[in-house]
C-alpha cells in the first residue's frame, strides 16, 4: 500500500488518473451525509494534537488499485456509535465505487469524540473569543 499524498501520487485505474484530493472530497461528502456524524476529526486539545501530524481522511491504494480509507470522526451524542460507523463504511465504499469505479478494500472508522450539541458549540465559541 502507498499513502496517497500530493498530485504526483494519483491513483491509476484503467488508464485514468485520479487525484488524491478527488478521493478525499468524495469520502468527506459521503461521511458528512451520514446521520449521526457531527464532523470529521476530533475536537479539543486531542484534535489539535492529532491534526498536527495526521489527517481526518487518509486514502491508500495497493499496486492493483484497491483502495483503503481511514476516517476519523466525531459522532453526535445519543446516536448509536456502531450503527453510525457501519453506515459510514457503506456510504464511503459505495461513493468510491460509483464515482471512481474502483473496489474498496476496507474503510476503517475511528470515532475520536462525541459531540454534545449546544454545549460544545458554546465551548468552541468561548475558545475562539
Amino acid at each position: 500500500m502507498r499513502r496517497v499524498r500530493g498530485v504526483s501520487d494519483e491513483i491509476r485505474i484503467d488508464g485514468m488518473a485520479v487525484s488524491p484530493g478527488v478521493i478525499d472530497k468524495i469520502v468527506t461528502v459521503a461521511v458528512e451525509s451520514v446521520d449521526g456524524v457531527a464532523s470529521l476529526g476530533p475536537g479539543g486539545i486531542t484534535g489539535m494534537a492529532r491534526r498536527a501530524g495526521g489527517r481526518d481522511v487518509e486514502v491508500t491504494a495497493s499496486e492493483d488499485g484497491a483502495i483503503a480509507v481511514t476516517v476519523h470522526l466525531k459522532v453526535a451524542y445519543g446516536r448509536p456509535i456502531r450503527e453510525v460507523a457501519a453506515e459510514v463504511q457503506v456510504m464511503v465504499a459505495d461513493a468510491i465505487r460509483s464515482q471512481v469505479g474502483q473496489d474498496v478494500e476496507r474503510v476503517d472508522v475511528y470515532v475520536d469524540a462525541i459531540a454534545f450539541g449546544e454545549q460544545e458549540r458554546a465551548a468552541r465559541s468561548h475558545a475562539g473569543a
